[in-house]
């Protein structure tokens, strides 16, 4: 791995290591800085490793469980350890490749004994099971696995459209709910409140009927005392025909049309006494069970 500098002296950067051969045969590592080397006793540098932290993205796509495919972003950040640099030199020919084939090998391994669900929650589990693997296996070649970052994951795009569409319809289902309830109570007061609208009016009317009876008892009674002759049932005519005229008087006045037709004859307007007579008889009988009632 790397190619062979047959100099009297070389500087190796910071954050690498040197690998210095001796007869083709391997003999130290060169730390940082300036190095010396002999080439008449066969010393010369190999090649130089860096000691950084090298990252590397793996895409797989495997199943799950529930057979639904999906599509892993991992980010792999390993290093060289300075003291077992030159396994790393000698062992592996390309260690990301290696790398990427273990990674693969774990995630394939254990995805499919998961549900789609399981592993969105415990991904985190999945890149543990890939860091011990890593570290286990790439150690031996002279690796530091430091980090595996499960970065994303992607079903396939007609699951994704699937898992939006339930997830729809579950808020609407949602949503329905809090609509039928608030308009269960809108229905619910609108309801208390005719009700208690018409008993309060039925009340109102009542009382009103009350107070036309006991005015025309009073007028009745005064016109009595002072026409003499007259009774009760004559003065009550009178003001029910009076009344009665009155009210067409209104409605002519009120009312679009110039002309109203009206029943007339003696029989006729006795007939319409009566029934007026009668309506207010109906009313102080129906004031006086409302108040039993209260």
């Amino acid at each position: 791995m790397g190619n062979v500098y047959c100099v009297l002296c070389g500087c190796v950067d910071q954050a690498s290591i040197g690998v210095v051969e001796r007869w083709g045969r391997f003999d130290r590592l060169a730390q940082p800085g300036l190095q010396f080397y002999n080439p008449f006793a066969g010393e010369c540098l190999a090649g130089v490793l860096s000691t950084r932290i090298n990252s590397l993205d793996v895409k797989i796509e495997t199943k799950t469980k529930d057979n639904v495919f999906v599509q892993l972003h991992c980010t792999i950040q390993y290093r060289v350890i300075k003291e077992n640099a030159d396994d790393a030199f000698y062992e592996l020919q390309n260690p990301r490749e290696q790398i990427q084939s273990y990674v693969f090998d774990v995630v394939r391994a254990h995805v499919p004994r998961m549900s789609l669900d399981e592993l969105f929650e415990q991904k985190n589990d999945v890149a543990q099971a890939v860091l011990e693997e890593l570290e286990k296996v790439m150690g031996a070649y002279g690796f530091n696995i430091e980090h595996i970052l499960m970065v994303d994951i992607i079903p396939d795009a007609s699951v994704r459209k699937a898992m939006n569409e339930i997830n729809a319809a579950q808020r609407m289902q949602l949503a329905s709910v809090y609509k039928g309830e608030a308009e269960k109570i809108f229905q619910v007061k609108k309801a208390e409140a005719d009700a208690e609208a018409k008993y309060l009016g039925g009340i109102g009317v009542a009382r009103q009927r009350q107070a036309i009876t006991d005015g025309l008892r009073e007028n009745i009674l005064n016109f009595s005392h002072k026409v003499e002759g007259t009774s009760a049932k004559e003065v009550m005519d009178l003001i029910m025909i009076t009344q009665y005229f009155d009210t067409i008087k209104d409605l002519g006045n009120s009312s679009k049309n110039t002309t109203v037709f009206i029943p007339h004859g003696p029989g006729h307007v006795r007939d319409i006494g009566d029934q007026i007579r009668n309506g207010l008889m109906e009313a102080a009988s129906a004031q006086v069970n409302v108040e039993h009632s209260d």
